[in-house]
């Protein structure tokens, strides 16, 4: 977080050697929390973004698989006739693709419609857990830079205060302290939406290719179940006899 507060005093134009030269003057962070009590929520808002970018991270890596090898091993063992094996191999895994493969082995031996329907089904919820709390970071990337805008209005606001307060003889320094202490607020809220933005966009590409991943297996397991049955073979696909 001392790495934001650095950024942030840069971006608004503070040069950092003139803050350290005298003994009694205010860290980093300090100036920044000195624009007000907008950089509260904006430094909440920092915080949340870090916890959504791991959080959801450690959730993709876990859902991330396989997608050749598992559609191969489930393959052998349905036309081996082995379904438990199968649904075994798929519980085993406990990957969005493989939970999605189940809810179809689970119904083999009913119309095509319903396993199609009810694989259907599996991958959207699937497709929902992997998108959870993205509206949340997306928000984010744009509320943050609107409460940076709001701090640096009402700081502007404060410093025009003083100068009607005073008749118009003010120190230019002591105006220049009230606008800087605004700016620093929009650069916050900047900083912390691009991130936010950035990461939004990040996860959703890996997202949506898990996503793609998932529809087409979906697709190779239904074609697969409708693939015709070699007879010559002494262990039959019993999948096939309600097709």
């Amino acid at each position: 977080m001392l790495m934001l507060s650095f950024l942030l005093v840069q971006v608004a134009g503070i040069p950092a050697d003139s803050l350290q030269q005298a003994a009694a003057a205010p860290s980093q962070l300090d100036i920044i929390f000195e624009a007000g009590w907008i950089m509260v929520p904006i430094f909440l808002l920092s915080i949340l973004t870090v916890y959504l970018l791991v959080e959801r991270l450690i959730i993709l890596r876990k859902a991330d698989s396989d997608r050749t090898e598992i559609m191969g091993r489930v393959r052998e063992y349905v036309r081996a006739g082995n379904t438990h094996g199968a649904q075994a191999y798929c519980e085993a895994q406990q990957k969005p693709l493989t939970r999605i493969l189940k809810h179809g082995l689970d119904r083999l031996g009913r119309p095509i419609s319903e396993i199609q329907d009810a694989v259907n089904a599996a991958g959207k919820h699937e497709g929902f857990q992997l998108e959870r709390r993205m509206d949340l970071l997306a928000s984010v990337a744009g509320i943050a830079p609107m409460l940076g805008f709001l701090g640096t209005v009402t700081g502007m606001i404060k410093a025009f205060q003083q100068i009607q307060n005073l008749h118009g003889n003010v120190d230019p320094s002591v105006l220049a302290g009230g606008i800087w202490e605004a700016l620093v607020s929009t650069a916050g809220g900047m900083i912390v939406g691009i991130l936010a933005f950035f990461f939004y966009n990040f996860l959703l590409s890996k997202i949506n290719s898990l996503v793609n991943d998932m529809e087409q297996s979906a697709t190779e397991f239904i074609d697969m179940l409708q693939a015709p049955v070699d007879d010559s073979n002494p262990q039959k696909n019993t999948y096939s006899n309600s097709f």
